[in-house]
């Protein structure tokens, strides 16, 4: 094992020399036994040792979770989350227990968690493993099922229905019938998580294995209906079959998503929501071929609303607008002129464009013409696309006479554009081609 397996087993040591139970808990052991290892170095360790008793073990701790027995234990700079064993009641609030009680037992503990494959216990020294609600079963014939009635753990936190798509998506494994009719009974309290919590939960699904079929599940449950109605829109949108063999703009969407190559959040989400102007702009001409008029502008738009409710960071908000938005405009890469394909390959920007751009393709007619000119275009250049100083400034231009305003910045841009494409390589070049600019502006004001 790693080294994180080996500091979070002298957490368990010490505790034990202490007089208390302890075990590593929960998705640990479930990747010990499907993998023979940990995936992560994020152990988490159950006790009978009450916060205080956890932080008299260990002077370098700290509490995150008091009211819930939870400690921050450090050994070595890693950070391992002890709890202790505890029953929990009520759910008011839907995420909170409103009584907890601590106990001695991992099996009362056992009783508390979602679902059964996260519900085991391990002890590190010796290999043996506590399973008392048929999580080793349940990972041998592959089930999501919660531990006890279905629809009371999901009530005590909705998110539980997100995370029953993710586990059973991550592993391939099929949902226990009962956990789906309590989803489906349930989907109402998905309303009252935070964005946040839905944010997240969504963006693990979509960097996690196969999102393209998570999100057919999440459709086929009804949770997309309520978490981001806006994508379930689009199943049923018909494409024209010339370009999208594939079938509707979700089809599409699904299989763009499985295939991002070293999917991150923005190249994620940029995926998901590109053609989510699609629904609202549908036209069939009279030619029976299905047109999305300005799709993407519209689609910028509302990517923007649905990323704003879910409350994420404006730079990566911002980002995966801009792809939306632009994400037509790479197919008209070939015909730019060298100045702004220049300035297209130095936008911020383009990197994720251009994936997107991939992935559009491949999961549609599958051209990729335009995607190999722009990796030639960029490999000609050596891989130096940054946009080179201006080769006058603000100051400059008003000096010939300009007066401060927007015609600065047209002449400025004009500069710009003519020494990407070379023609003119000096200062004195570009003062004379300035001056002609300002003359030429003064006598358009006449």
């Amino acid at each position: 094992m790693d080294g994180a397996w080996s500091k979070a087993r002298s957490v368990v040591e010490r505790l034990r020399k202490a007089g208390h139970s302890a075990y590593f808990a929960g998705g640990v052991v479930r990747d010990y036994l499907l993998f023979g290892s940990a995936e992560s170095a994020d152990i988490d360790i159950a006790t009978s040792a009450t916060p205080a008793e956890i932080a008299a073990a260990f002077p370098r701790s700290y509490d995150v979770g008091a009211a819930f027995g939870v400690v921050n234990v450090v050994v070595d700079g890693a950070v391992f989350e002890v709890a202790t064993y505890r029953s929990e009641r009520g759910y008011s609030d839907g995420r909170h227990p409103d009584e907890v009680e601590y106990s001695d037992t991992p099996e009362i503990d056992a009783l508390r968690r979602d679902f059964t494959i996260n519900a085991m216990f391990l002890d590190p020294i010796s290999g043996e493993v506590l399973d008392t609600v048929g999580g080793r079963c349940d990972l041998d014939r592959g089930i999501i099922r919660t531990v006890g009635d279905a629809s009371e753990r999901i009530a005590e936190d909705y998110l539980r229905i997100m995370r029953a798509v993710r586990f059973s998506n991550r592993f391939a494994f099929a949902m226990d019938p009962e956990l789906e009719r309590a989803i489906r009974a349930n989907l109402e309290g998905l309303r009252s998580l935070s964005a946040e919590r839905v944010r997240d939960e969504l963006t693990k699904i979509f960097l996690g294995p196969r999102p393209g079929r998570a999100l057919w599940k999440m459709a086929e449950l009804g949770i997309l209906g309520v978490v981001l109605p806006e994508i379930d829109a689009m199943r049923g949108v018909p494409q024209p079959k010339k370009y999208h063999p594939e079938g509707d703009v979700f089809t599409h969407t699904a299989l763009m998503l499985d295939m991002l190559a070293m999917p991150d959040v923005e190249s994620a989400w940029a995926a998901l929501l590109h053609d989510v102007g699609k629904p609202s702009t549908l036209h069939i001409g009279e030619d029976g071929i299905e047109r999305f008029h300005c799709h993407a502008n519209v689609g910028a738009e509302i990517a923007d609303g649905i990323m704003r409710r879910l409350k994420f960071p404006n730079k990566t908000r911002g980002a995966v607008v801009q792809a939306v938005k632009g994400h037509m405009r790479v197919a008209s890469a070939v015909d730019m002129r060298p100045a702004k394909l220049r300035r297209f390959l130095a936008e911020p920007t383009f990197p994720l464009e251009l994936e997107l751009h991939r992935v559009d393709c491949r999961a549609s007619h599958s051209k990729m013409d335009v995607y190999v000119f722009l990796l030639d275009t960029v490999a000609e250049m050596e891989n130096e696309v940054e946009l080179p100083p201006p080769p006058l400034n603000g100051r400059d231009i008003i000096a010939l006479g300009v007066s401060e305003g927007p015609e600065v910045g047209k002449i400025l841009k004009t500069l710009v554009d003519m020494r990407l494409e070379g023609e003119i390589p000096t200062r004195d070049d570009a003062l004379e081609t300035a001056r002609r600019l300002a003359a030429d502006l003064s006598d358009a004001k006449r």
